[in-house]
């Protein structure tokens, strides 16, 4: 306990999914943490039952950014981590693919992580004692190898994948201690799988593809996720940064059915 004691850490997308487990996993270990997200009445919930402070936020809007990183330094004084989770899923496959979703998919996954990285290290740079602060972007491991049926989804993690690379060169060249990594999970178990899950038919196809996409032949846990960015978030991961950590269960490491 308490390895993240005494930091100011802001997690985008916290109300649901990975975020929340990410808010919950940081609290245990002693963060003092900021969630935002566009779902209010959750993203309350869980900041009343965690501990936490939730801050209305549009991933999209530089505005809401610079009013909720504001609130942030305001009211702590400094940022140490930002975790950039919030994402949607893709359009589907390349015939089907409508531009306003196309659009709408880039503005999350990648303009959004884009501006949660520009004023996290923002607000870092100016922390008490000098610059600081670790940056964690959730990409995907659909981000090192290809989706077939959705090219917009792997498009736009591949593009985190390299953009966390480029943060994080460009501030350890200029000696700037801030890190930048990303992490890659394969199929985790969110909400997103709640509609396979709806009889058995659709229950047995979803454990049939996951054996073909993870070795481990399960889906993966929220947890594991935010354990991995508790390391990340710690001092504990001090000389790692533009760097890609995946969680898949094997998913990346071997040619499907070799």
């Amino acid at each position: 306990m308490g390895r993240l004691e005494g930091k100011i850490a802001f997690v985008t997308g916290g109300a649901s999914g990975l975020g929340r487990a990410i808010v919950e996993r940081f609290v245990e270990e002693g963060a003092k943490v900021f969630l935002g997200d566009m779902k209010d009445e959750i993203g309350q919930q869980i900041a009343a039952s965690t501990g936490a402070t939730f801050l209305h936020l549009d991933v999209t809007r530089e505005d809401q950014w610079i009013a909720a990183m504001r609130q942030v330094t305001d009211a702590s004084g400094r940022l140490d981590v930002m975790v950039n989770n919030a994402g949607i899923l893709g359009p589907g496959a390349l015939e089907t693919i409508e531009i306003d979703a196309w659009n709408r998919l880039f503005a999350v996954n990648v303009t959004g992580v884009m501006l949660g990285c520009k004023h996290g290290a923002l607000a870092m740079q100016k922390n008490p004692g000098g610059p600081s602060g670790s940056i964690i972007n959730m990409s995907s491991n659909a981000g090192i190898l290809a989706t077939a049926t959705d090219p917009g989804y792997s498009a736009t993690k591949g593009a985190v994948r390299l953009m966390t690379k480029s943060i994080a060169v460009n501030f350890a060249r200029r000696g700037i201690p801030i890190r930048c990594n990303s992490i890659h999970p394969g199929p985790i178990d969110t909400p997103i799988f709640e509609p396979w899950r709806r009889n058995e038919d659709t229950t047995a196809l979803l454990m049939k593809k996951l054996h073909t996409m993870t070795p481990m032949g399960r889906i993966g846990r929220p947890l594991e996720i935010a354990n991995m960015a508790l390391f990340l978030a710690s001092d504990e991961s001090s000389f790692s940064t533009g760097s890609e950590f995946v969680a898949d269960g094997g998913g990346t490491a071997a040619l499907h059915g070799e």
